[in-house]
């Protein structure tokens, strides 16, 4: 302990009776103590210490006492104290007798110099004595790590091209199309009406990309203030302006370094903020507002957007430079009445998925209730299907729906009741719904839909019973009733 000339005589003798008292404190009650000297070499280890010389492999106290404390304590920081004259108050220690919290204070000299370094072994079971504070650590721990995973996840991928269901024609190509542009750098253009399933694309597009590990970030044009978009994008410095983030803010270039950045609703974005994206997709940096620093990205541009862009382009209100820019890989994804053959599985599959969410059991539909969904225009395609799904699993006691509970619906969302001739897709020809359409009662004009409907569903799968009924949506026991109530089953008696 240093003397403090400054203090009166009594005080003096006090604090040198109070450090006396403390050392005496710990050499009883802890775990053991050990004294080095300016040279680091141990001077001194009390009779608690003693104990840890077998485990540290010496059977003499002479072994181990004048010895360098680095040649016989591995893992030791007293050279850090000695150097920076810097007490470590709470450490762990593992070396071959175990693991220590331990504490190593500095000792000085009347001057103030560091004449050497006192070690005090507080505990030598952590795992026991400290548990409660390891406890409440592991559990911090855990906490952080599943914030960082949940954190990623929010910024990877949720769909995958198995996730774009359909296996009609038009999205074969366009999972061609999109499967080709995954491989490539350049920007995506996915074009196409709201509801048909382009952010979902987007997504399978990451995903199948050699970027596929990196963040997947989007934005939505349509649904951030035009003032705010530019600090959306770019980033905003610390403090840049009142009632900003003191710590600054990353925009959502930055947060998809080195992965996708997804542009939804494009044609809605302000004329002002198009010129700082093109600069920015050109140069390959942004400056965050308040900044004049000017930063790095990486990213892939995946855009779309349901407005008509060479038209907007025309009329003035988007940049014809930022068109042709991220223009590069269109892809135009169908309507929904442009592959009436896959409303069967997608049907199906929104169903499970609505189950599942909701808890409920999956809903099974009549030939003739899949016939009325397949008919119609669905001008907010796939979004408007799973809309009246919802309805449908909400407003109906059983899980199986007939045409008469499809009708209520539709009728409801001011829809039409009928198949509508409508593109090659269509479930009918024109002159077959319109006699439908006649004045015979519904329970007739239903049973004479599903009839046909059977019958359709049979003559393309070749008779194969198990076949037709995944076609309908129903399951097989359901086919066998209904054949057999219309006196058919004998003509498919053979069938699989």
């Amino acid at each position: 302990m240093t003397r403090d000339d400054r203090l009166p005589r009594d005080a003096q003798s006090i604090l040198e009776l109070a450090a006396r008292s403390m050392f005496d404190l710990f050499a009883t009650a802890s775990e053991g103590m050990i004294l080095v000297d300016r040279n680091a070499r141990v001077v001194w280890i009390n009779d608690q210490y003693r104990r840890f010389l077998p485990a540290l492999g010496f059977e003499r106290e002479g072994d181990f006492v004048g010895h360098p404390v680095s040649s016989v304590v591995q893992n030791t920081q007293m050279h850090q104290v000695l150097a920076t004259g810097k007490p470590i108050l709470i450490d762990l220690l593992t070396n071959r007798a175990g693991t220590f919290v331990v504490s190593r204070i500095p000792l000085r000299d009347n001057d103030g110099t560091v004449i050497g370094v006192l070690g005090i072994v507080l505990f030598d079971h952590p795992e026991t004595t400290l548990q409660p504070l390891i406890t409440k650590f592991a559990r911090l721990e855990q906490d952080l790590s599943e914030a960082r995973r949940e954190l990623a996840s929010q910024r990877r991928t949720k769909y995958t091209f198995a996730s774009f269901v359909g296996s009609s024609l038009a999205v074969q190509e366009v999972k061609r199309q999109a499967r080709r542009a995954a491989q490539s750098s350049s920007p995506v253009l996915l074009l196409g009406e709201t509801g048909t399933g382009k952010e979902l694309l987007a997504h399978a597009i990451h995903a199948a990309s050699p970027r596929a590990g990196r963040p997947f970030v989007s934005v939505n044009m349509a649904a951030v203030p035009d003032t705010l978009l530019e600090a959306e994008f770019f980033g905003v410095a610390p403090g840049a302006y009142t009632g900003a983030d003191r710590k600054g803010r990353d925009g959502k270039f930055r947060l998809a370094d080195g992965g996708t950045l997804f542009l939804d609703e494009l044609g809605d974005m302000p004329m002002s903020v198009q010129v700082k994206l093109l600069r920015a997709l050109q140069e390959g940096e942004v400056e965050p507002l308040g900044s004049n620093r000017l930063l790095r990205f990486d990213v892939r541009v995946v855009a779309a957007t349901s407005r008509d862009l060479a038209q907007l382009v025309r009329e003035g209100r988007f940049r014809e430079d930022l068109y042709y820019r991220l223009n590069v890989l269109p892809i135009r994804v169908p309507p929904l009445r442009e592959r009436r053959g896959d409303i069967g599985v997608l049907v199906e599959a929104l169903c499970e998925d609505i189950a599942a969410r909701n808890g409920g059991p999956q809903l099974e539909f009549s030939a003739a209730a899949q016939a009325l969904l397949a008919g119609q225009v669905w001008r907010g395609n796939i979004r408007e299907l799973r809309n009246v799904l919802e309805q449908l699993a909400l407003q109906s006691d059983s899980p199986l729906i007939e045409a008469e509970h499809v009708s209520r619906v539709l009728a409801d969302a001011g829809l039409p009741a009928l198949p509508l001739p409508d593109g090659p897709d269509s479930a009918e020809p024109a002159e077959d719904l319109q006699a439908l359409a006649g004045v015979r009662p519904l329970a007739e004009q239903v049973d004479a839909l599903e009839r046909r409907a059977v019958a359709q569903a049979l003559r393309e799968t070749r008779g194969n019973r198990a076949a037709a009924a995944r076609l309908l949506g129903i399951s097989r026991a359901r086919l066998y009733d209904r054949l057999e109530a219309w006196g058919m089953l004998s003509d498919f008696q053979t069938s699989v």
